[in-house]
């Protein structure tokens, strides 16, 4: 995709200057990784997971859903318990079709007490807001904040770094949310984070943006990531990309997501809320099983098996793809995600990955394949 007809996020001159190499991504030239002493993917990787890394996010859709019938519109398409959310807290859920297939995840949450405050994949949203658009009812309005940039900072002294800024953000849990006045405007801010690392989502107003991103890297434990790192780094914590791992086609179950089924969307209507879009198919795949499920593989030898790598059995049967796949600069080995029939997902199995047709020893392992550092408060 020629640089000309991609669009721009409000930091893509803030990005060349820094050295960035960009590339289309999403429908967006993003940076890639960064030039100089420090940049390279490996580099960022590694000191987003030491550190604290600087992400630009602006590509994703932001948009508000408000009225009164917001949450229960938005119900209809999602399989989490929305109702019941506080102020003050978000959840990750899956946008789904009338078939049961995952049209995007997402982010949602109340951040204050004007509806839902939902955060999308960029490649998606146009689709998305035109769909919510069309379907939503009664007393249920959506508001693209288009005028707004999305700034992520993750790694262990992420806190310490927006604790300077503003020391209630020090108090915040893992998927706590809030509108607040941070660097003297507006914000929508968030903890929880796409690399398995302890960090914030800022929302700021795109006159604002390249300010703030130039505020935080004033800080020394703060450096720019690229797209690159990000990539390493959530296939280290097992999540999956949309578009990759997940589409329009996979279910929550099929895609090993159903931690976001809220247990009060399972049961049927009347006594329970599974009056959501493909409630029907998901309920039968999690009572007699999907017919596919995403799973993680340690890749034992050879080259790393990149998405579209055959999967296949012992016998050299072929039984499924590869999905997302790398190096992993934590672990030191070859790691990748993608779908094999259940039967062939017990951990521990042992199966194959056929690297540029050459057949490499692979085994089904757990994921996230690096732990997950998410700050949760202590329950009191």
């Amino acid at each position: 995709m020629a640089d000309e007809i991609l669009k721009t996020t409000v930091l893509n001159a803030a990005h060349r200057a820094l050295g960035a190499r960009m590339v289309g991504f999403g429908g967006y030239d993003m940076p890639v990784q960064y030039a100089g002493e420090f940049g390279g993917v490996l580099a960022e990787h590694r000191w987003t997971r030491e550190h604290a890394g600087l992400f630009d996010v602006s590509h994703m859709g932001q948009c508000k859903i408000t009225g009164e019938d917001a949450t229960a519109q938005f119900e209809r398409f999602v399989p989490g318990d929305y109702a019941i959310l506080k102020a003050g807290r978000q959840k990750y859920s899956l946008l789904l079709n009338a078939e049961g297939g995952i049209m995007d995840d997402l982010m949602a949450g109340r951040p204050d007490h004007d509806g839902l405050y939902v955060v999308v994949n960029a490649g998606n949203k146009d689709a998305d807001f035109a769909f919510l658009e069309a379907n939503l009812e009664g007393d249920a309005t959506l508001t693209i904040l288009s005028d707004r940039s999305l700034i992520a900072i993750q790694g262990p002294e992420a806190v310490e770094v927006m604790a300077a800024h503003e020391p209630v953000l020090a108090e915040f849990g893992f998927m706590d949310c809030a509108r607040l006045v941070l660097f003297g405007v507006d914000c929508f801010i968030s903890r929880s984070g796409y690399t398995g690392e302890d960090g914030y989502e800022i929302s700021v107003p795109n006159a604002d943006a390249e300010r703030i991103w130039n505020t935080l890297l004033q800080d020394a434990r703060v450096k720019p990531i690229g797209l690159g790192a990000r990539d390493s780094l959530r296939l280290e914590a097992g999540l999956p990309l949309h578009g990759h791992d997940i589409d329009a086609t996979t279910s929550p179950v099929e895609g090993a997501l159903t931690f976001a089924l809220s247990k009060s969307r399972k049961a049927k209507p009347p006594e329970g809320g599974a009056d959501f879009n493909g409630a029907e198919r998901i309920l039968k795949e999690l009572a007699e099983g999907p017919g596919r499920v995403r799973v993680g593989l340690s890749v034992k030898e050879g080259a790393p098996a990149r998405e579209g790598a055959e999967i296949a059995d012992m016998d050299g049967n072929i039984i499924g793809n590869v999905t997302s796949g790398g190096p992993s600069p934590t672990l030191g080995r070859n790691i990748a995600m993608g779908y094999v029939p259940p039967v062939f997902a017990e951990l521990g199995t042992a199966l194959k990955v056929l690297v540029r047709g050459k057949p490499a020893a692979a085994e089904v392992v757990a994921m996230p394949f690096v732990a997950q550092r998410y700050y949760r408060k202590p329950k009191t």
